[in-house]
């Protein structure tokens, strides 16, 4: 009889019943984010379902909460309303520092807070793979304050009402060859959503504060702006293309990929009857197999002390999986990793398991632990020994068994449509992309920005 090893039990009916609290929203707020632009608003369901992740409903009216679709159809830029400090590649502290301790807290005020615009994932993604000019802009309410005044060391975080990460960089070829881009922290490859990051019912003030940035003799130059890796309820896809184009600039939205989830029930019997019954027998048959035939553990990293050796074996299972992973994992890459799961562990995101087939890592899954959400964000097993065993997909049952029982509500696959994570219940979630050209749409003039756009942090 095998002995399976776990670290956690799997059915704890009452205590994952305490944790059930889903957050909802409602059409109607979801409707209302649509305000702001001409543009159709997408499908609600659509649109509903990633907001109902989030669960951020605000108290009170901010400006802009109210605004009228009119509002976005104008011949000029209205002025900038807000105050803005802006942390050039010569500013020190960069923006980073200077605006650690209210990152995370206008994160949570924001439509969509997601992992990948956290501080501690911005700021780790520049140190170890961003290249180019860092330009961080912050945006404050507080029209009263004497702009001359403005540094990161007068505004408390409560004043704090967007930040826009950017870094600017040239191709050097390919169709973009010569060009300069201004790309959001994290563009394009290993953050899977990305955005401005703006408190409910202001993104109006900020993208034309934004705009104003953009057009005036503080921004560097640019060729275009690239906002990837948006979610497809983002106002960065669904009102501000409305809004830049009013400008007299030339815009292109798409889609990029889809990002499958899964909702999780609160046992894991249930989450196994809300997926196809071909798949589930299949799940349950490949877990009882290995159980049956060997002696299995599943085991989660939870200290310094393991994680290195810990990485090296998620790395070496990571690397055998398939040719373009192994690819994929430059020295460069690993460094990234290596650095990233440090820092995730201490912070309380990072979830790094393993499966052992007989004492033996046979798999090994990397995601991310963020406000009720799983994100799946890397695995490998071993193509050599125990393919046949189908050691990926048992390790992922199990871990979905574990985010069960610790509450968690969404199993996010993140970007790609392999078809292992519709097997397991995926739905398709769409991730887009805001292309503004820094030239005129033909035929059209610019309009001139209202206002002049705030100061720089001190150098």
């Amino acid at each position: 009889m095998a002995v399976l090893t776990t670290i956690f039990v799997v059915e704890c009916a009452d205590h994952i019943a305490s944790l059930n609290t889903r957050r909802q929203g409602s059409d109607k707020q979801i409707e209302e984010l649509m305000l702001i632009t001409k543009s159709p608003a997408p499908d609600v369901p659509a649109v509903a379902r990633r907001l109902r992740r989030d669960g951020h409903h605000r108290d009170g009216v901010a400006p802009g909460e109210e605004a009228s679709a009119q509002d976005a159809d104008r011949d000029a830029v209205p002025p900038c309303s807000l105050n803005v400090t802006i942390y050039g590649p010569t500013t020190y502290p960069n923006g980073f520092s200077a605006l650690a301790s209210g990152w995370n807290d206008l994160l949570a005020r924001s439509r969509y807070d997601t992992f990948f615009l956290t501080h501690e994932w911005q700021s780790v993604w520049w140190q170890q793979l961003g290249a180019g000019d860092l330009w961080i802009l912050a945006f404050y309410r507080g029209e009263s304050e004497d702009p001359a005044d403005l540094s990161h060391s007068t505004h408390d975080s409560s004043g704090l009402v967007g930040i826009a990460p950017f870094y600017l960089s040239e191709h050097k070829e390919g169709e973009w060859a010569g060009k300069r881009s201004l790309k959001l922290v994290g563009c394009v490859e290993v953050s899977d959503f990305l955005d401005i990051i703006i408190a409910a019912g202001w993104e109006k003030e900020v993208y034309y504060c934004l705009l104003d940035w953009l057009q005036s003799e503080e921004a560097p130059a640019w060729d275009y702006l690239d906002l990837c890796n948006l979610p497809e309820d983002s106002l960065s896809y669904n009102a501000l293309p409305s809004i830049f184009r009013n400008a007299g600039l030339r815009v292109e939205v798409d889609q990029e990929d889809v990002a499958p989830h899964v909702h999780l029930p609160a046992r894991y019997e249930s989450y196994l009857m809300q997926i196809d019954k071909k798949q589930r027998h299949e799940i349950r048959r490949k877990q009882r197999r290995v159980e049956r035939e060997l002696d299995v553990g599943f085991s989660l990293i939870q200290s310094m002390d393991e994680l290195q050796g810990a990485m090296d074996e998620f790395l070496r299972l990571q690397r055998m999986s398939r040719p373009d992973k192994e690819s994929f994992m430059t020295p460069h890459m690993e460094r990234f990793f290596r650095v990233m799961a440090g820092r995730m562990l201490e912070t309380g995101h990072l979830h790094l398991s393993f499966l052992s087939l007989n004492g033996e890592n046979a798999a090994a899954l990397l995601a991310f632990e963020y406000k009720k959400e799983l994100l799946l964000y890397n695995s490998g097993y071993d193509t050599e020994k125990w393919a046949g065993y189908s050691p990926g997909w048992v390790l992922l049952g199990y871990v979905i068994q574990h985010a069960i029982a610790r509450g968690i509500e969404v199993f996010d696959f993140l970007q790609g449509d392999e078809e292992y994570k519709y097997r397991f219940g995926g739905h398709d979630y769409r991730v887009m992309r805001t292309l503004i050209m820094n030239e005129p749409v033909e035929g059209a003039e610019r309009a001139p920005a209202g206002g002049k756009i705030g100061t720089a942090a001190p150098a």
